[in-house]
């Protein structure tokens, strides 16, 4: 079934979204450390064995081997088996380096004014519904997220900005946790033993006056981040508006919509003539949802402006590079 076809048996059910299914969670990873003798067998060392293992979900012998190098010491047992697992991801990343990434997932956060969209990728489908790989999505977008949050700017109009994999593999886990993006890559390919990069990211901040619409095609909602959403196509939209509207939500979810399915290059301007289905200016595009008009039809009834828009597609731009 086609993309645009999809896209429009979607809107017909009003789910807002296609529900990518379950999420599949696979076996905990087999690490390659061995355990010492252990401590001792009293049923304290047996509870501190047993607290360590919920939480970092490693396995018993590595737990083991953990407070037997750090005298039982819970906290620093942790920052071991983390730092031993990073190691073990740094080996398998040089050795996975060239394998090919097209799958994985866009990530879309929203908070007040900001609003930000994140490509990973992984080698299969099948990782990409593993819940470790949704949870890495999850700290790259909380990651571009901060940083956004971070740049002091006095909003008059919207403000747009991108990362590159360099940029985005250098961005701080977070205000109150050491290390990088980077580094929270590493640990995952040392559990899920596939070749993953950071591709991208987009940011967009808006002042009073503008509305970021949005939307994420095959939809799956973040293991813990409420206001994450996952799926293969992402797309936000940037409106302008006068006065205040109900039906702002709605609305920006139908222009993402568009956008994910008629893939347009540019805004265009109301003044452009009507195209066809391969049109790229987005104004000038059949509307998805009612072909019998213009996109720019559809907005001018709603008394908005579409002012930009970014969009995703996981794995897009990697035919092309393998050609080249």
């Amino acid at each position: 079934m086609s993309l645009l076809r999809s896209l429009r048996l979607c809107q017909v059910a009003r789910t807002g979204s296609c529900s990518a299914g379950s999420l599949l969670q696979s076996p905990q990873p087999r690490h390659t450390f061995h355990a010492g003798p252990w401590l001792s067998s009293s049923a304290s060392n047996k509870e501190l064995l047993m607290k360590l293992r919920r939480k970092t979900g490693y396995s018993f012998v590595n737990c083991k081997k953990a407070l037997e190098t750090c005298g039982g010491n819970l906290k620093q047992a942790e920052s071991w088996l983390h730092e031993q697992a990073q190691k073990e991801g740094w080996s398998k990343a040089a050795k996975l380096h060239g394998r090919k990434t097209k799958e994985g997932l866009i990530g879309l956060l929203q908070e007040g004014n900001t609003t930000v969209l994140v490509e990973v990728n992984c080698e299969t489908d099948f990782v990409s519904r593993n819940i470790k790989f949704q949870q890495l999505v999850q700290q790259v977008a909380f990651g571009a997220m901060l940083h956004c949050q971070s740049l002091k700017d006095q909003l008059s109009t919207y403000s747009k900005g991108f990362l590159n994999s360099s940029e985005l593999s250098e961005l701080p886990i977070g205000h109150e946790r050491e290390g990088s993006l980077k580094d929270q890559l590493a640990l995952a390919i040392g559990k899920l033993g596939e070749n993953m990069t950071l591709k991208r990211a987009a940011w967009v901040k808006v002042p009073t006056g503008f509305y970021v619409g949005s939307y994420v095609h095959g939809t799956t909602h973040s293991p813990s981040l409420h206001n994450l959403v996952l799926g293969k196509y992402g797309a936000v939209v940037i409106c302008e508006t006068s006065e205040p509207k109900a039906n702002l939500e709605d609305l920006g979810r139908r222009l993402g919509q568009h956008v994910v399915g008629m893939a347009p290059l540019s805004v265009g301007s109301l003044d452009d003539e009507p195209g066809g289905e391969a049109e790229t200016k987005m104004l000038a595009q059949p509307y998805l949802l009612d072909p019998s008009i213009t996109l720019g039809q559809y907005v001018q009834a709603q008394g908005v402006s579409v002012i930009d828009f970014v969009r995703f597609e996981c794995g897009e731009g990697e035919e092309a590079a393998e050609a080249d």
